[in-house]
């Protein structure tokens, strides 16, 4: 017998605006405020024009989103879809766990309470999201985020390329500020990290739990010593 194959999930229109939606820089959840201690390494001389961004950028890309904070985003889908709240608080812990640095804590702390925040003024009835605000000591960003993309109904890789997007762009604005770099090297920026985030997503897409991970110690350092950073534009 010929095998049958199932259609993939088809992105509607509206799942599409959704997803656009969550990943803007409009979303109010602060993520334009944050530079996740690329401030720091500015600071520290460690980044200083566009090529340097560009190399700190995509390390951090397939350093620590693709091994941790993409593959928690599409574990915590699947697990919200499937009302599987005990994994869902799982990932969630981990998430919480592993942030080395406390503005890094803070970051995703603050942006998952305030999507969360977002999504109970606008669905009704409120459903999981009413779960995701009891979870303690609070939603982290991946995993608010996964209840959002869920909701929308878009299909998960297409939900992981918008969580990716709105990264690049945070961290891409805050670059354009704090190195400083022109417009045109910012859009140069948009262009190497967007080429990357495919490759990046269909890896967190592989990854199982048992190789999701978070290591990355120059990040850390970094973030800690921004804390006390003389001269600071960034939250983190």
């Amino acid at each position: 017998m010929p095998r049958v194959s199932r259609e993939a999930p088809r992105l509607t229109a509206a799942a599409l605006i959704e997803l656009m939606r969550l990943a803007s820089p409009a979303l109010p959840v602060g993520g334009f405020s944050y530079s996740e201690a690329l401030e720091a390494a500015i600071e520290q001389a460690r980044v200083a024009d566009e090529a340097q961004a560009a190399a700190w950028l995509q390390d951090q890309l397939h350093l620590v989103l693709a091994r941790g904070e993409l593959p928690v985003v599409a574990q915590a889908y699947k697990a919200w879809q499937r009302g599987d709240l005990a994994r869902v608080a799982e990932l969630n812990d981990w998430v919480l766990r592993t942030r080395e640095a406390r503005e890094l804590a803070q970051q995703t702390l603050q942006m998952g309470r305030s999507l969360v925040e977002w999504m109970r003024q606008r669905l009704r009835p409120p459903g999981a999201v009413a779960e995701a605000a009891a979870l303690r000591p609070g939603p982290s960003w991946p995993v608010a985020f996964a209840l959002a993309a869920a909701h929308s109904s878009a299909p998960l890789r297409e939900a992981l390329l918008a969580f990716g997007v709105g990264w690049v762009e945070n961290m891409v604005a805050a670059a354009i500020k704090a190195v400083p770099l022109g417009q045109i090297a910012g859009q140069r920026l948009l262009d190497a990290l967007n080429a990357e985030l495919p490759a990046a997503v269909d890896g967190a897409l592989r990854l199982p739990d048992s190789r999701r991970q978070a290591f990355a110690p120059m990040l850390a350092i970094l973030s800690s010593r921004h804390e006390t950073q003389y001269s600071r534009l960034f939250r983190s």
